[in-house]
Protein backbone atom coordinates (compact mmCIF):
# COMPACT_ATOMS: atom_id res chain seq x y z
CA UNK A 1 0.00 0.00 0.00
CA UNK A 2 1.23 3.51 -0.77
CA UNK A 3 2.13 5.62 2.24
CA UNK A 4 0.14 8.57 0.94
CA UNK A 5 -0.89 11.65 2.89
CA UNK A 6 -4.46 10.36 3.23
CA UNK A 7 -3.60 6.77 4.20
CA UNK A 8 -4.60 5.34 7.57
CA UNK A 9 -0.96 4.84 8.48
CA UNK A 10 -0.15 8.48 7.80
CA UNK A 11 -3.19 9.65 9.77
CA UNK A 12 -2.19 7.62 12.82
CA UNK A 13 1.37 8.87 12.52
CA UNK A 14 0.45 12.56 12.52
CA UNK A 15 -2.58 12.52 14.85
CA UNK A 16 -1.75 11.87 18.50
CA UNK A 17 -5.19 12.72 19.93
CA UNK A 18 -8.04 10.83 18.32
CA UNK A 19 -11.24 8.90 18.93
CA UNK A 20 -12.18 5.62 17.25
CA UNK A 21 -15.85 5.72 16.28
CA UNK A 22 -17.26 2.31 15.41
CA UNK A 23 -20.65 0.97 14.38
CA UNK A 24 -21.42 -1.43 17.22
CA UNK A 25 -24.85 -2.60 16.03
CA UNK A 26 -27.21 -1.98 13.14
CA UNK A 27 -30.95 -2.39 12.81
CA UNK A 28 -32.79 -2.22 9.50
CA UNK A 29 -31.41 -0.23 6.57
CA UNK A 30 -28.15 1.56 7.34
CA UNK A 31 -25.43 3.17 5.18
CA UNK A 32 -22.61 1.08 6.64
CA UNK A 33 -22.25 -2.30 8.29
CA UNK A 34 -21.43 -3.37 11.84
CA UNK A 35 -17.69 -3.00 12.42
CA UNK A 36 -17.24 -0.01 10.10
CA UNK A 37 -15.22 2.71 11.81
CA UNK A 38 -13.73 6.13 11.41
CA UNK A 39 -11.04 8.08 13.26
CA UNK A 40 -11.67 11.59 14.52
CA UNK A 41 -9.01 14.05 15.68
CA UNK A 42 -9.55 17.65 16.83
CA UNK A 43 -9.01 18.90 13.26
CA UNK A 44 -9.35 15.97 10.89
CA UNK A 45 -11.10 12.65 10.19
CA UNK A 46 -10.23 9.42 8.43
CA UNK A 47 -12.71 6.93 7.00
CA UNK A 48 -16.50 7.03 7.19
CA UNK A 49 -19.36 5.39 9.05
CA UNK A 50 -21.86 6.37 6.39
CA UNK A 51 -21.88 10.15 6.07
CA UNK A 52 -24.83 12.46 6.50
CA UNK A 53 -26.07 13.96 9.74
CA UNK A 54 -25.36 10.74 11.65
CA UNK A 55 -21.67 11.11 10.92
CA UNK A 56 -21.70 14.80 11.84
CA UNK A 57 -23.28 13.95 15.20
CA UNK A 58 -20.62 11.29 15.79
CA UNK A 59 -17.79 13.69 14.91
CA UNK A 60 -19.20 16.35 17.24
CA UNK A 61 -19.37 13.88 20.13
CA UNK A 62 -15.88 12.52 19.42
CA UNK A 63 -14.40 16.03 19.51
CA UNK A 64 -16.34 16.82 22.67
CA UNK A 65 -14.77 13.72 24.23
CA UNK A 66 -11.31 14.91 23.19
CA UNK A 67 -12.03 18.34 24.65
CA UNK A 68 -13.21 16.83 27.93
CA UNK A 69 -16.74 18.25 27.67
CA UNK A 70 -18.49 14.92 26.99
CA UNK A 71 -18.34 11.48 28.56
CA UNK A 72 -20.74 9.81 26.11
CA UNK A 73 -19.12 6.59 24.90
CA UNK A 74 -22.16 5.29 23.04
CA UNK A 75 -24.82 6.82 20.81
CA UNK A 76 -28.09 5.27 19.62
CA UNK A 77 -29.13 7.10 16.43
CA UNK A 78 -32.39 6.46 14.51
CA UNK A 79 -31.83 7.25 10.84
CA UNK A 80 -35.08 9.07 10.27
CA UNK A 81 -36.47 12.54 9.52
CA UNK A 82 -35.44 13.90 12.92
CA UNK A 83 -31.84 14.05 11.67
CA UNK A 84 -32.63 14.54 7.99
CA UNK A 85 -31.91 10.96 6.89
CA UNK A 86 -34.28 8.49 5.32
CA UNK A 87 -32.49 5.14 5.64
CA UNK A 88 -35.11 4.08 8.16
CA UNK A 89 -32.75 1.96 10.23
CA UNK A 90 -30.84 2.61 13.42
CA UNK A 91 -27.21 2.45 14.47
CA UNK A 92 -25.47 2.16 17.80
CA UNK A 93 -22.06 3.81 17.81
CA UNK A 94 -19.21 3.25 20.24
CA UNK A 95 -16.46 5.77 21.02
CA UNK A 96 -12.96 4.91 22.25
CA UNK A 97 -10.19 7.33 23.03
CA UNK A 98 -7.17 6.46 20.90
CA UNK A 99 -4.74 5.63 23.70
CA UNK A 100 -1.83 3.24 23.26
CA UNK A 101 -3.92 0.17 24.02
CA UNK A 102 -6.70 1.03 21.58
CA UNK A 103 -4.18 1.99 18.89
CA UNK A 104 -2.43 -1.35 19.33
CA UNK A 105 -5.79 -3.16 19.12
CA UNK A 106 -6.66 -1.22 15.98
CA UNK A 107 -3.30 -2.05 14.43
CA UNK A 108 -3.76 -5.76 15.16
CA UNK A 109 -7.27 -5.66 13.75
CA UNK A 110 -6.12 -3.99 10.56
CA UNK A 111 -3.26 -6.45 10.09
CA UNK A 112 -5.69 -9.34 10.47
CA UNK A 113 -8.06 -7.72 7.97
CA UNK A 114 -5.20 -7.16 5.52
CA UNK A 115 -4.17 -10.80 5.73
CA UNK A 116 -7.71 -11.90 4.87
CA UNK A 117 -8.17 -9.60 1.87
CA UNK A 118 -8.82 -11.31 -1.49
CA UNK A 119 -5.89 -11.31 -3.88
CA UNK A 120 -5.85 -9.99 -7.45
CA UNK A 121 -2.96 -11.06 -9.67
CA UNK A 122 -2.21 -8.90 -12.69
CA UNK A 123 -0.04 -10.59 -15.30
CA UNK A 124 1.31 -7.72 -17.37
CA UNK A 125 2.23 -4.13 -16.51
CA UNK A 126 1.41 -2.40 -19.77
CA UNK A 127 -1.03 0.49 -20.11
CA UNK A 128 -4.13 -1.44 -19.04
CA UNK A 129 -2.28 -3.35 -16.33
CA UNK A 130 -1.05 -0.11 -14.79
CA UNK A 131 -4.49 1.50 -15.05
CA UNK A 132 -6.05 -1.54 -13.41
CA UNK A 133 -3.51 -1.47 -10.57
CA UNK A 134 -4.41 2.17 -9.95
CA UNK A 135 -8.15 1.39 -10.00
CA UNK A 136 -7.71 -1.47 -7.52
CA UNK A 137 -5.58 0.60 -5.15
CA UNK A 138 -8.56 2.07 -3.27
CA UNK A 139 -10.43 -1.24 -3.01
CA UNK A 140 -10.19 -3.78 -0.14
CA UNK A 141 -7.91 -6.08 -2.13
CA UNK A 142 -4.28 -7.18 -2.22
CA UNK A 143 -2.87 -6.62 -5.69
CA UNK A 144 0.15 -8.34 -7.22
CA UNK A 145 1.74 -7.38 -10.53
CA UNK A 146 3.77 -9.95 -12.46
CA UNK A 147 6.03 -8.96 -15.36
CA UNK A 148 9.00 -10.20 -17.37
CA UNK A 149 10.03 -6.62 -18.25
CA UNK A 150 11.59 -4.54 -15.47
CA UNK A 151 11.12 -1.31 -17.45
CA UNK A 152 7.32 -1.80 -17.45
CA UNK A 153 7.12 -3.05 -13.87
CA UNK A 154 8.97 0.05 -12.69
CA UNK A 155 6.07 2.14 -14.03
CA UNK A 156 3.50 0.14 -12.07
CA UNK A 157 1.79 1.62 -9.00
CA UNK A 158 3.66 0.98 -5.78
CA UNK A 159 0.28 -0.07 -4.39
CA UNK A 160 0.78 -3.43 -6.10
CA UNK A 161 3.38 -5.92 -4.92
CA UNK A 162 5.82 -6.35 -7.80
CA UNK A 163 7.02 -9.70 -9.10
CA UNK A 164 9.71 -9.67 -11.80
CA UNK A 165 9.94 -13.22 -13.16
CA UNK A 166 11.14 -15.02 -16.27
CA UNK A 167 8.33 -17.60 -16.43
CA UNK A 168 5.07 -15.98 -15.22
CA UNK A 169 2.90 -19.03 -15.87
CA UNK A 170 4.91 -20.97 -13.27
CA UNK A 171 3.55 -18.66 -10.54
CA UNK A 172 -0.09 -19.54 -11.11
CA UNK A 173 0.02 -22.74 -9.08
CA UNK A 174 1.00 -20.80 -5.94
CA UNK A 175 -1.84 -18.24 -6.08
CA UNK A 176 -4.24 -18.50 -3.14
CA UNK A 177 -7.60 -20.18 -3.77
CA UNK A 178 -10.41 -17.69 -4.32
CA UNK A 179 -8.14 -15.14 -5.99
CA UNK A 180 -8.70 -13.24 -9.22
CA UNK A 181 -6.28 -13.52 -12.14
CA UNK A 182 -6.18 -10.92 -14.91
CA UNK A 183 -3.98 -11.61 -17.94
CA UNK A 184 -2.73 -8.55 -19.84
CA UNK A 185 0.74 -9.31 -21.14
CA UNK A 186 2.36 -7.99 -24.31
CA UNK A 187 2.48 -11.48 -25.86
CA UNK A 188 -0.57 -13.52 -26.90
CA UNK A 189 1.34 -16.78 -26.58
CA UNK A 190 2.28 -15.89 -23.01
CA UNK A 191 -1.33 -14.91 -22.30
CA UNK A 192 -2.42 -18.37 -23.43
CA UNK A 193 0.16 -20.16 -21.29
CA UNK A 194 -0.89 -18.23 -18.17
CA UNK A 195 -4.59 -18.81 -18.91
CA UNK A 196 -4.01 -22.53 -19.38
CA UNK A 197 -2.49 -22.79 -15.92
CA UNK A 198 -5.21 -20.64 -14.32
CA UNK A 199 -8.11 -22.47 -15.97
CA UNK A 200 -6.64 -25.83 -15.05
CA UNK A 201 -7.59 -24.85 -11.49
CA UNK A 202 -11.24 -24.73 -10.42
CA UNK A 203 -10.72 -22.73 -7.22
CA UNK A 204 -10.07 -19.23 -8.62
CA UNK A 205 -12.85 -16.66 -8.37
CA UNK A 206 -12.06 -14.93 -11.66
CA UNK A 207 -9.84 -15.51 -14.67
CA UNK A 208 -9.90 -12.71 -17.23
CA UNK A 209 -7.87 -11.85 -20.31
CA UNK A 210 -7.63 -8.69 -22.35
CA UNK A 211 -8.50 -9.16 -26.00
CA UNK A 212 -11.28 -9.58 -28.55
CA UNK A 213 -13.78 -12.15 -29.79
CA UNK A 214 -11.22 -13.30 -32.34
CA UNK A 215 -8.62 -13.79 -29.61
CA UNK A 216 -11.13 -15.78 -27.58
CA UNK A 217 -11.85 -18.06 -30.53
CA UNK A 218 -8.14 -18.59 -31.15
CA UNK A 219 -7.54 -19.34 -27.48
CA UNK A 220 -10.45 -21.78 -27.29
CA UNK A 221 -9.13 -23.74 -30.28
CA UNK A 222 -5.61 -23.85 -28.84
CA UNK A 223 -6.82 -24.70 -25.33
CA UNK A 224 -8.79 -27.71 -26.53
CA UNK A 225 -5.66 -29.05 -28.20
CA UNK A 226 -3.89 -28.52 -24.87
CA UNK A 227 -6.47 -30.68 -23.12
CA UNK A 228 -8.69 -28.06 -21.50
CA UNK A 229 -12.39 -28.89 -21.49
CA UNK A 230 -15.21 -26.59 -22.49
CA UNK A 231 -16.18 -26.02 -18.84
CA UNK A 232 -12.70 -24.67 -18.08
CA UNK A 233 -12.61 -22.57 -21.24
CA UNK A 234 -16.06 -21.20 -20.39
CA UNK A 235 -14.73 -19.79 -17.11
CA UNK A 236 -12.45 -17.40 -18.99
CA UNK A 237 -13.68 -13.82 -19.14
CA UNK A 238 -12.49 -12.53 -22.51
CA UNK A 239 -12.66 -9.70 -23.27
CA UNK A 240 -12.45 -8.21 -19.79
CA UNK A 241 -14.58 -5.22 -18.89
CA UNK A 242 -17.85 -6.37 -20.45
CA UNK A 243 -19.83 -4.82 -23.29
CA UNK A 244 -21.84 -2.13 -21.50
CA UNK A 245 -19.27 0.56 -22.29
CA UNK A 246 -17.52 0.62 -25.68
CA UNK A 247 -14.76 3.04 -24.63
CA UNK A 248 -11.41 1.21 -24.88
CA UNK A 249 -9.21 3.69 -23.03
CA UNK A 250 -7.14 1.89 -20.36
CA UNK A 251 -8.74 3.74 -17.45
CA UNK A 252 -12.24 2.82 -18.65
CA UNK A 253 -11.34 -0.83 -19.19
CA UNK A 254 -9.77 -0.81 -15.72
CA UNK A 255 -12.90 0.62 -14.09
CA UNK A 256 -15.19 -1.90 -15.77
CA UNK A 257 -12.84 -4.80 -15.01
CA UNK A 258 -12.57 -3.76 -11.36
CA UNK A 259 -16.35 -4.03 -11.12
CA UNK A 260 -16.27 -7.49 -12.72
CA UNK A 261 -13.65 -8.63 -10.24
CA UNK A 262 -15.61 -7.35 -7.24
CA UNK A 263 -18.75 -9.14 -8.42
CA UNK A 264 -16.84 -12.39 -8.96
CA UNK A 265 -15.19 -12.20 -5.53
CA UNK A 266 -18.52 -11.50 -3.85
CA UNK A 267 -20.14 -14.44 -5.66
CA UNK A 268 -17.29 -16.67 -4.54
CA UNK A 269 -17.65 -15.51 -0.94
CA UNK A 270 -21.39 -16.23 -0.89
CA UNK A 271 -20.92 -19.66 -2.38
Amino acid sequence: MNYTADSLEAFLERQYKLVIVEIKQTFGSTPRETGAFMLVSPTDTHGTIGGGQMEHLAIDNARALLAGVSDQLEMDIPLGPDIGQCCGGRVILSFRIGDEASRAALDARLKKRLESLPEVWLFGAGHVGRALADALLLLPLKTYAVETRKSELDLMSAGASHRLVAIPEAMVKDIAPGSAVVILTHDHALDFLIAREALARDDLAYVGMIGSKAKRATFASWARKEGLGDDAIGRLVLPIGGKAVSDKRPAVIAAMTSAEILVALERRKRN
